[in-house]
């Protein structure tokens, strides 16, 4: 299951229910993915969501403030995706007042939709919660993924954004998430306006706004654990690029003793440098720490190296 989606059914596990949160929700919800259409000569309302658990939530609000029957399909769109979506339906005339008291239908000068928020829905902290739940599930996708596995390399970073058709209604959305310091931009994609984020302490910050606590909590676990793995991954790449030193040292020291062997021989080189030559030659793949362990020579590290230095020295002058 997709982060996004797990996070949608979370939010929907919890019920509304004062009544202004509900129509804060109601308008969220359909100023973000409601649409008007036409059936058998009749004007409706719907709503498509892939989130199945949305619907008999949807119908609970409207019960509690209305009492009213809503007519539900189901439908595929296999050409979209290989998800299931689901259409709910809501009768133009049947349920203009719930229109008018969510903002959302001006029939004023026949039928037309509005896409200016009523500020009077989203008037305190908890309507506006609730608004930005609404819009939250009704249009927002993300490309969150999780790593499967402690040794599995995640490289996706945190987007999460809202779609909508409407650059002022995204205006106003924007400036409803300013007043709890979350900051996205908006552009232009395919005839369509997208809100996004990609700060992953905004991202967490809406969740917890949006009631998705578990999902604050997985998403911080997933944060904890990349940062973990990339902690690991820069220190055994440090280790590595050591052994790697170590390693091409060593082997410039050994080509060095070697040429100094079969030119002049290790016995006309001073004492204590014959000594490092041939500690060297039986440990060729040893650190200088590990050298000094297994030296009866009382040498410092700096010491020992000063020594291979002036052996390096002496061989490149023979070589040239």
């Amino acid at each position: 299951m997709s982060f996004s989606r797990q996070s949608k059914i979370e939010i929907l596990k919890t019920p509304i229910e004062d009544d202004s949160q509900c129509l804060s929700f109601l308008s969220g919800l359909f100023h973000s993915c409601g649409e008007i259409g036409k059936s058998s000569s009749k004007l409706f309302v719907s709503i498509v969501s892939d989130i199945q658990e949305l619907f008999p939530f949807v119908k609970q609000i409207i019960k509690k403030l209305y009492g009213e029957r809503i007519e539900e399909e189901a439908i595929e769109k296999s050409e979209l995706s290989k998800n299931t979506y689901y259409e709910l339906r809501f009768d133009l005339e049947k349920f203009q007042q719930l229109f008018l008291d969510i903002g959302l239908i001006d029939f004023s000068d026949g039928v037309s939709f509005v896409f200016e928020l009523d500020k009077n829905i989203i008037q305190d902290d908890d309507t506006r919660r609730t608004f930005i739940k609404g819009v939250y599930i009704g249009s927002s996708t993300s490309s969150i993924k999780f790593s499967e596995g402690a040794q599995k390399s995640e490289t996706t970073g945190y987007h999460l954004e809202f779609v909508s058709k409407n650059h002022e209604f995204l205006l106003d959305f924007s400036s409803i998430l300013a007043n709890y310091n979350i900051f996205g931009k908006i552009f232009e994609r395919k005839g369509d306006y997208v809100y996004y984020l990609k700060d992953v302490n905004a991202i967490t910050d809406l969740l917890a706004i949006v009631g998705a606590n578990e999902s604050v909590l997985s998403l911080s676990n997933e944060l904890a654990t990349r940062e973990l793995r990339n902690k690991i991954n820069r220190q055994v790449n440090c280790i590595n690029a050591n052994i790697n030193k170590t390693v091409e040292a060593s082997m410039r020291q050994v080509e060095a003793i070697n040429l100094i062997n079969d030119t002049i021989g290790i016995d006309c080189l001073p004492e204590d440098l014959q000594e490092v030559a041939l500690l060297r030659l039986a440990n060729p793949e040893e650190s200088l720490d590990e050298l000094l362990k297994l030296s009866t020579i009382k040498l410092t590290r700096s010491g020992l190296n000063h020594r291979f230095r002036k052996i390096l020295k002496i061989a490149k002058e023979l070589g040239e």
